[in-house]
């Protein structure tokens, strides 16, 4: 099964999909910083294209006739953190729409956080994958009941071809541990320290964590720890010399990339790719949870692909044709 990866980041997607036997044929990422991180992990081509273009993108796509298109379009206008506005970025939800149901593969897989399952821009790009005859699981899965020792909420809408609505639901369901892993269950005992700093948004909340619970979201920044901080009624440890945030690299293993992962810039562009990444392991159980309905469904002869709500095929090897639906783009 050929991928692309959209909007690839620095790699935790096609990651967890190549782990899962997926051949990962292209990556797309427009920030040259995560995408030379992407090539020195890679062997396949990545190319810094600015996928708002949704015709040259489309065009670049086509050639790889890819099986299966995953992605995870810039979240930081849906996310906690941000200012919760939703702008030109959000937008690239509906250009990742536009580029699958104009391509339209089999299968695909679209990430964010969890709030972005709640905006106007996902409803629309949703009504396109409805339009387009996919099936939809949509889901909210907590990394840390799926291989990874972190609490971080990340929202998956599955596509696929002909499929019923929630054609995963019960696949994940039975996936789901029953407990959190926490950093002791993942690290077992090569961690230095029993506790750690992670700077919270305000002094209300608790800074100093214990490796017997899963780590909080891994965030895009990683702050030392201040000389006024108060101390919070839920810290596992007072604060003392013994306690320290979290290396660049200790952060990479609790997003559950290997330990050999070749990560480059600067310590600020390494902490900001980081911390947008999807968790290797979250993205493995979603890429079998993928295989698992593949298989399953073309053995038993149950997955009905119908191209009749198309006007043209998407492409072959040497052009697009583009849907005269598609308002966005001019006919060719």
């Amino acid at each position: 099964m050929k991928v692309v990866d959209l909007f690839a980041g620095c790699g935790g997607l096609s990651l967890g999909f190549q782990n899962a036997g997926f051949e990962i044929v292209s990556a797309y990422e427009f920030w040259d910083t995560a995408a030379s991180c992407y090539e020195s992990n890679f062997d396949h081509p990545v190319y810094r294209d600015d996928l708002s273009d949704v015709r040259e993108a489309v065009n670049r796509i086509c050639s790889y006739n890819p099986d299966i298109i995953i992605g995870g379009p810039p979240c930081q206008d849906f996310s906690h953190a941000g200012k919760r506005i939703e702008d030109k970025r959000a937008a690239l939800t509906e250009a990742f729409a536009e580029i699958v149901t104009i391509i339209e593969p089999r299968w695909f897989v679209m990430e964010n956080v969890d709030r972005a399952q709640k905006s106007e821009t996902y409803a629309i790009a949703r009504n396109m994958f409805k339009n387009a005859g996919y099936g939809l699981t949509e889901v909210v899965l907590n990394a840390s009941f799926y291989g990874v020792p972190q609490r971080r909420k990340r929202f998956f809408c599955i596509g696929s071809q002909g499929a019923y609505d929630g054609f995963l639901l019960d696949y994940i369901e039975h996936g789901k541990s029953e407990k959190e892993m926490t950093l002791r269950d993942y690290f077992g005992g090569s961690l230095a320290f029993e506790h750690y700093y992670r700077h919270p948004r305000n002094y209300s909340r608790r800074a100093v964590y214990s490796i017997d619970e899963p780590s909080p979201t891994v965030r895009g920044m990683n702050r030392p720890v201040p000389p006024g901080y108060p101390g919070h009624l839920n810290d596992t440890r007072k604060l003392d010399d013994s306690v320290r945030p979290l290396t660049t690299l200790e952060r990479s293993l609790i997003q559950t990339f290997p330990a050999k992962y070749k990560w480059n810039g600067n310590k600020t562009d390494m902490e900001q790719m980081i911390g947008n990444a999807v968790p290797v392991k979250l993205a493995e159980f979603v890429a079998k949870a993928l295989a698992f309905h593949i298989e399953t469904a073309e053995s038993e002869h149950r997955l009905v692909i119908d191209y009749s709500h198309s006007q043209y095929r998407f492409c072959d090897s040497r052009t697009i044709i583009a849907k005269s639906t598609l308002h966005a783009l001019p006919s060719i």
